[in-house]
């Protein structure tokens, strides 16, 4: 945003102090943005990432344990955490310990509802009061 508003083409010309001190940014620290924008850290990251995740697509089963141990064998310098916090960001997990989720929905029934029954419009209902199941098993033997 401070370079587009101290741009020589731009239709306010703002200058980088007045921008920085708007934005409550530090002007040197602008400026060593300004000359390396991506920094150290963040390329050797993308760098084990691509890694992993070649380690990851040839060996599917492989967790970030063993995956740091790949890197270390391709020379790559990373501590285990670091290799854990990677591959946790880009959801590079084994394939046998993946976890399931819970669903907010509970499953078929186990048996067959003792209480449910399709009334005349075809619908089915629940009978809740004593009478009615007596009425309909009654009603079901007279009819046979």
């Amino acid at each position: 945003m401070v370079r587009e508003l101290a741009a020589t083409g731009a239709p306010i010309r703002v200058p980088v102090v007045v921008a920085c001190r708007v934005l409550k940014l530090s002007p040197q620290g602008y400026y060593k943005w300004l000359k390396s924008p991506v920094t150290q850290r963040d390329w050797d990251d993308a760098h084990l990432i691509a890694a992993a995740i070649r380690i990851h697509k040839a060996e599917p089963e492989f967790g970030y344990r063993l995956i740091s141990d790949e890197l270390a064998e391709a020379g790559y310098h990373a501590s285990e955490n670091r290799v854990a916090r990677l591959c946790s960001v880009q959801r590079i997990f084994a394939s046998h310990a993946k976890k399931r989720s819970k669903s907010n929905k509970p499953g078929p029934a186990p048996h067959d509802d003792l209480l449910a029954y399709i009334d005349e419009n075809g619908r089915t209902r629940k009978a809740l009061d004593w009478d009615t199941p007596t009425e309909r098993l009654s009603a079901l033997l007279v009819a046979k």
